[in-house]
């Protein structure tokens, strides 16, 4: 019992030394974790990153009235803006405007929201705290739409700093109204200006201006649009006057845009000439083919006049003449003529042909020739065929007794020949083309593509 009894008492002992080791080293741990967060303290010690329990206390938001400028009553508060430009989202002639999305930031001091700071380092916030604080009314002349970005919270960002110096910067996309000339059109280049002014302070209580003039606008290399090459990105400033309140600083974002022009040429000028040529096509068709020649030329009349509707469908309603209204109605005015041109030869022949059918029955009671051998004067022969009778002897010609008709016919046809041979060559150049219906075609052929190749020169020449 007493061997027993001691067993017991070794074994509580062990207990309590294993107990009494485990306790003296968690203090021991203890102690080196306030030691180094002491240290760690003390090496970065700044108010701007301690906790204060209210952000509110350390900027004082609570004791200043902020609804006021900063220093009211006194000079023009100068507020900077630099601009980063994202993106040019779109172009709309129909409507005339662009969309654009860039990052807008504002600098300006005030005192009211200074804190102390050993390391001088600023603060960052949300847009939370800038609905508690003062920020310039900045706003988009002439916008449309235009909203800040929310996703996944409001894109705004807030940065103070120990002395007072505030960065506000926000992430914006703006419609906005740019007034186009489409005279050159599509051989032009449109300027757009985005435009920032204060909607409720004068120059007297806000000054805007360009924080590093040219270099505050900056954009991103990889903004790229699908009909329009960007040429130039500037700013510039100006005051701008209002009769009921006074003048304002109004800031300018300025880009020039140079329209491609290969879209075009493969959807509106290459479609256009094109049907030009082919219309051409129908002065090599005889001119008896009618129905061939007629319906080449109404073809090409209704696609011309397709091709003017379907571009004049994506443009506005302008009341002046575009470059390719010039360029798809010369065309069409080229279709259109050539039709009249084969309506022209169509009709010059019928008159000739009515001219020879009454020749022939003028002379058909006295020419005594049979019925077999008139058949040679139809339309089909010319004359040289007719005076070739003459040479026909007794047994292919009438009797004898028939002989004087014959002659005087004869004579007849060949001093009206010999007439019409004496009047063509007096006559001018112009009536051999009207009495020679396929001298018509001729020409042509020649003037059409001569001329509206000489069109061409001039058009491009003045537009390029």
């Amino acid at each position: 019992m007493p061997y027993f009894a001691k067993l017991l008492l070794l074994i509580f002992c062990l207990v309590l030394l294993v107990e009494s080791r485990k306790h003296r080293r968690r203090r021991w741990t203890s102690h080196l974790d306030v030691q180094r967060a002491s240290h760690i303290l003390k090496k970065n010690r700044d108010l701007t990153k301690a906790w204060k329990g209210k952000t509110d206390q350390l900027l004082r938001v609570d004791e200043h009235d902020f609804t006021m400028r900063p220093a009211f009553g006194g000079p023009a508060i100068p507020v900077g803006v630099d601009v980063q430009v994202e993106s040019l989202d779109s172009i709309s002639e129909v409507d005339m405007d662009f969309t654009m999305t860039l990052y807008l930031r504002h600098y300006w001091k005030d005192e009211r929201l200074s804190f102390p700071s050993t390391n001088n380092k600023s603060m960052t916030f949300d847009g939370r705290l800038v609905k508690k604080i003062w920020v310039p009314d900045v706003f988009f002349v002439h916008s449309k739409r235009s909203f800040i970005h929310d996703t996944t919270t409001d894109n705004i960002m807030l940065r103070v700093f120990p002395d007072g110096h505030v960065l506000y910067s926000m992430r914006v996309t703006v419609t906005a109204m740019c007034n186009m000339d489409f005279s050159h059109f599509p051989l032009d280049s449109q300027t757009c200006s985005l435009e920032l002014e204060s909607y409720a302070y004068t120059d007297e209580d806000l000054m805007l201006y360009w924080k590093n003039g040219n270099e505050s606008l900056k954009t991103d290399e990889k903004i790229s649009l699908s009909q329009f090459l960007i040429q130039k990105f500037h700013t510039t400033s100006r005051l701008a006057f209002y009769s009921s309140t006074g003048w304002y600083n109004r800031l300018y974002i300025n880009f020039t845009l140079r329209r491609h022009i290969f879209f075009f040429l493969l959807q509106t000028y290459f479609p256009a000439t094109l049907m030009v040529m082919l219309s051409w096509v129908s002065f090599w068709i005889d001119r008896r083919a009618v129905p061939a020649r007629v319906s080449l030329g109404i073809t090409t009349v209704l696609t011309m006049s397709t091709i003017i509707t379907g571009v004049n469908a994506s443009m506005p309603r302008v009341s002046y003449i575009k470059a390719v209204d010039i360029y798809l109605w010369v065309s069409f005015v080229f279709v259109f003529l050539s039709v009249l041109e084969y309506a022209a030869v169509n009709y010059l022949t019928t008159v000739q042909e009515r001219k020879e059918r009454k020749l022939r029955e003028r002379f058909s009671c006295s020419c005594g020739i049979p019925h077999s051998k008139t058949m040679m004067l139809d339309g089909n022969y010319s004359e040289s065929d007719a005076n070739s009778l003459a040479g026909y002897t007794r047994n292919q010609m009438v009797p004898e007794e028939e002989k004087p008709e014959k002659m005087v016919v004869h004579l007849a046809m060949s001093n009206e020949s010999n007439s019409s041979r004496k009047r063509g060559l007096k006559g001018h150049v112009g009536l051999r083309i009207i009495q020679n219906t396929h001298a018509i075609d001729k020409y042509s052929r020649l003037i059409f593509p001569g001329t509206y190749i000489f069109f061409n020169l001039i058009y491009w020449s003045v537009f390029s």
